[in-house]
């Protein structure tokens, strides 16, 4: 992944925030580089990271697809179908056009690396303004690695070019998945 960002889609509300979410959902907005992983991959994992076919408590918390172009959209319908095919159940993720994105208040984004107490004091050096480190590839990195994903080979592989101290690349690599 290039970036992530949490955020709000799908709704109609000008100005959506979690207290007044409208008609929104709350989704998390990839940016990726496609000669390293492709779309299909991310639906894969996707459709891996939940359950497709349980029912949505609220429109805020539902399982969406918000598709960028007649490609995404194809690939996304294909993907659920194979799901649905393979548990024998219907899926109820909604897959609908992306429209306009708004990213989430300061204090939603990069949670497992927020909870990291260490490395966020490296990362607030790094990046002193919260757009900044929103925007950050090594922030969600970092976060990513923290949040369970990824390899420690990968992880190995990548930690000098996530410019973080000796000390926090040591507690990043206690912390990460195995």
């Amino acid at each position: 992944m290039v970036r992530t960002r949490v955020g709000y889609a799908g709704g109609k509300h000008s100005d959506p925030t979690y207290h007044d979410l409208g008609d929104h959902t709350e989704t998390t907005e990839i940016d990726f580089d496609p000669t390293r992983i492709t779309y299909g991959q991310l639906l894969d994992l996707f459709w891996e990271s939940h359950n497709p076919c349980a029912a949505a408590w609220s429109r805020q918390y539902m399982s969406a697809i918000f598709y960028h172009g007649e490609e995404q959209r194809r690939l996304a319908c294909a993907s659920r179908d194979r799901v649905a095919a393979a548990r024998g159940e219907q899926v109820t993720t909604e897959i609908a056009p992306a429209g306009r994105f708004t990213v989430a208040e300061d204090y939603h984004q990069k949670y497992s690396l927020r909870n990291t107490l260490e490395l966020m004091r490296e990362f607030k050096r790094f990046y002193p303004g919260a757009r900044d480190f929103i925007n950050s590839t090594a922030a969600a990195r970092v976060n990513g690695y923290l949040g369970g994903h990824g390899t420690r080979a990968q992880l190995e592989a990548e930690l000098p070019s996530l410019g973080l101290s000796p000390e926090a690349g040591r507690l990043l690599l206690a912390r990460a998945r195995k």
